[in-house]
């Protein structure tokens, strides 16, 4: 295998060589054995060991209590310096920015899109006319599928009549199906309108690529209104642009007021986790709507047989450049949409789709072990770090939530008379729920922050929505389960056994 032939790995099966291929396939069921073992191992050393278990437990409460309050703090750090970058005139910023003119830069903004409705679209677009980037600087890609059919097509001609004068450049893509080696989704889709602006426009106006900003958005995503001013403000003052992706913090305001109450915990969660990943930034790997210098999505390639190409792009670029690539956190705003469908039911199922896609991101454990197993420029301490920071993650998400919630009771419920006599049984389930009782602190925080980043109520909507947003959150235990661990655990058991995940696109529905 050549040097960099590694990094179109997206399973094991990819890898001619038989020797290869089984250390790929054993990487791949590392996440699964790992929670999995966990669980199980918890379920009978309750059994066999109570006592120690019992000690185990106290431990594993305390040692989460003071994981909560750091992230809390974390949260509270990240939410204020959201507030102070939407306070901030990023336009004067750029203004002052001394040896480097602003106005050179482009932002390509690429919007992949698969049977959304003309309102859906047109929405995003009015929130990029509305930003104050000048216009003449940006180029919007509106990439459709194939697949989709005539209407995609119809519906994409007539949004470029009504938008193709109000940009630069307006330029819509159809991505064709059945390519070999492709995974169709969004990662293949976003590669092939890149590789066609880059003949139709970028190289025919010879834009120089280090001037160019490529944003790999979702198609509900609205940017706030000097969302690409301070983008392109954090790109002219990095020390090294060009060995740099630039994450903002997505909300899930579109819909919110609309929502049902357990997806606007699911999807604010998600935000709350984003801020707390931005401010640990050496950890941080790109998420859903997010930019990339040009050079580098034209040098290192767009991931197309993938479902987590947000994520696998960074990697990529990681091990391309030999650890020398890094993402750099922007604490701004981008809006999407909370999972909305109709009805509870499908509601429900289309959460629990999305959570699994998305914790299908566990394989990127297999792909960053053989990867790091391949670079030898890559320190070891780095990677010691970056493996453990997502096994830790990974492993958190499919467990944590399941031993929280089970293990006070475990070991009255296994452990046999002999347990269930002593002084520490009796004090256990206490003890733990205290514990517990005490850490409740981070969902009042996550509580009152919610409230703090809502748009404001649509005319027409009872005040007591805001009440119900803050009380939502006493389904956090719930959640945190049903479309937390489970979710999770799926995307590892299916990993382990082989049985690989493709593209499953979130429903998106307005009201």
């Amino acid at each position: 295998m050549d040097k960099k032939d590694y990094l179109d790995i997206s399973k094991a099966s990819d890898i001619q060589d038989l020797k290869e291929r089984r250390l790929y396939r054993f990487f791949e069921t590392l996440p699964g054995l790992i929670s999995l073992g966990t669980l199980l191992g918890v379920l009978v050393l309750s059994w066999l060991f109570p006592i120690q278990i019992a000690i185990f437990i106290i431990c594993f409460c305390f040692y989460y209590l003071f994981r909560i309050v750091y992230f809390s703090i974390h949260q509270v750090a990240g939410y204020f310096k959201v507030k102070k970058h939407l306070s901030i005139d990023w336009m004067q910023k750029l203004k002052k920015i001394k040896n480097k003119d602003w106005r050179d830069i482009y932002h390509v903004i690429i919007l992949p899109t698969y049977k959304e409705t003309p309102k859906i679209i047109k929405e995003s677009l009015e929130s990029l006319i509305n930003s104050d980037y000048p216009k003449e600087k940006i180029i919007i890609v509106l990439a459709i599928e194939e697949r989709a059919g005539r209407e995609a097509k119809k519906i994409a001609d007539s949004i470029e009549k009504e938008y193709a004068s109000k940009f630069f450049k307006f330029l819509i893509t159809i991505h064709p199906d059945n390519i070999k080696n492709e995974l169709a989704g969004k990662g293949s889709n976003v590669a092939y309108a890149g590789k066609i602006v880059k003949e139709k426009i970028i190289d025919v106006l010879k834009i120089p690529y280090e001037n160019i900003l490529i944003s790999s958005f979702d198609i509900d995503t609205k940017v706030y209104p000097q969302y690409f001013s301070c983008l392109t403000w954090y790109y002219l003052t990095e020390k090294n642009p060009q060995r740099a992706s630039y994450q903002p913090i997505p909300v899930y305001n579109n819909n919110i007021w609309s929502a049902s109450a357990f997806t606007r915990v699911v999807s604010t969660s998600n935000t709350f986790w984003q801020m707390i990943q931005q401010e640990r930034s050496e950890k941080l790997t790109t998420y859903s709507s997010h930019a990339i210098p040009a050079k580098v999505f034209f040098e290192v390639g767009y991931p197309v047989n993938v479902v987590s190409d947000d994520s696998r792009i960074f990697w990529r670029a990681y091990f391309y450049y030999d650890g020398d690539y890094r993402v750099v956190p922007i604490y701004y705003l981008v809006s999407m949409d909370a999972v909305m469908s109709d009805g509870f039911w499908k509601t429900a199922i289309n959460q629990y789709k999305q959570q699994k896609r998305w914790a299908w991101g566990c394989n990127e454990i297999p792909y960053m072990f053989y990867g790091f197993s391949k670079n030898d420029k890559i320190s070891f301490s780095h990677k010691i770090s970056h493996l453990y920071t997502i096994i830790d993650g990974f492993w958190s998400w499919a467990t944590a939530a399941l031993l929280l919630f089970a293990l006070g009771w475990l070991p009255i419920l296994l452990g046999g008379k002999n347990f269930n006599l002593t002084v520490l049984s009796f004090n256990l389930p206490i003890l733990t729920s205290r514990i517990m009782t005490v850490s409740l602190f981070g969902m009042i925080i996550s509580a009152i922050l919610s409230t703090m980043l809502l748009p404001p109520l649509p005319k027409g909507t009872s005040q007591f929505k805001k009440i119900s947003i803050f009380l939502q959150w006493i389904f956090l235990p719930v959640t945190l389960i049903a479309f937390g661990a489970f979710p999770a655990l799926d995307a590892q058991i299916r990993l382990m056994f082989g049985r690989y995940m493709g593209f499953w696109v979130t429903e998106k529905v307005r009201r």
